[in-house]
């Protein structure tokens, strides 16, 4: 029998196929877009976690998910030093969330506050992507807009306190085997998984009517 980790890996592939290969995605990593798109890309981000981030202290202690809960994953303050970067030192005055995006970020929130297992599946649709095919980005952006390597306006995609990234994706796929849950409730988070991917493709969907390249 497959391991749990191994279970959410290949029951989400599809949507990360989807979600990586979205217009728009395709359309900033192939430099077709202005450093515009990419900032508002950026600040989309920044709801999602905070609303990751915001209600992590309380799960801490949490049997389920508070071995997840690890302060040196945390994304808020370079997401925040990207975008005073990106943005300007006023930054916060002029951010809005898509309607795709409250809709992601409400349900993360709903999940932190509700339902311990289902956070789980947005940490890990979150924070692993991020550290494996997030390095893709930081790299095209480095190269198109000319950001300092692991530099302001990257800094998001740098993981400073994750040392080696194959260890941690390896302890972390330990972590998931040994999630405190039965069979009903671990389909529950793989299903919880695939909607965090569909989440994402929607806040994709969303940047790319916002910045569609002229026929």
């Amino acid at each position: 029998m497959d391991s749990f980790s191994t279970l959410i890996r290949t029951a989400s592939h599809e949507q990360h196929v989807e979600a990586e290969t979205s217009t728009f995605m395709s359309d900033l990593l192939g430099g077709r877009l202005g450093v515009d798109a990419y900032a508002r890309y950026t600040e989309q981000l920044w709801f999602v976690y905070e609303a990751l981030e915001a209600g992590a202290g309380r799960l801490a202690s949490d049997p389920v998910a508070g071995p997840f809960v690890q302060p040196r994953l945390y994304r808020l303050p370079a997401l925040e030093r990207d975008l005073a970067h990106l943005r300007g030192p006023d930054w916060r005055a002029g951010l809005s969330a898509l309607p795709a995006t409250r809709v992601y970020a409400d349900r993360v929130r709903e999940c932190a506050e509700q339902w311990p297992a289902g956070y789980i599946a947005h940490h890990y649709t979150r924070y692993l992507g991020d550290l494996s095919g997030g390095q893709i980005i930081r790299d095209k952006a480095e190269k198109t807009w000319g950001f300092e390597k692991k530099g302001d306006g990257v800094r998001f995609y740098v993981f400073e306190e994750i040392g080696n990234p194959a260890a941690f994706k390896r302890d972390y796929r330990e972590l998931l085997d040994g999630v405190r849950a039965d069979d009903l409730e671990k389909q529950r988070i793989v299903t919880e998984c695939k909607r965090a991917f569909a989440l994402n493709t929607a806040v994709f969907r969303a940047l790319g009517e916002e910045f569609p390249l002229s026929a």
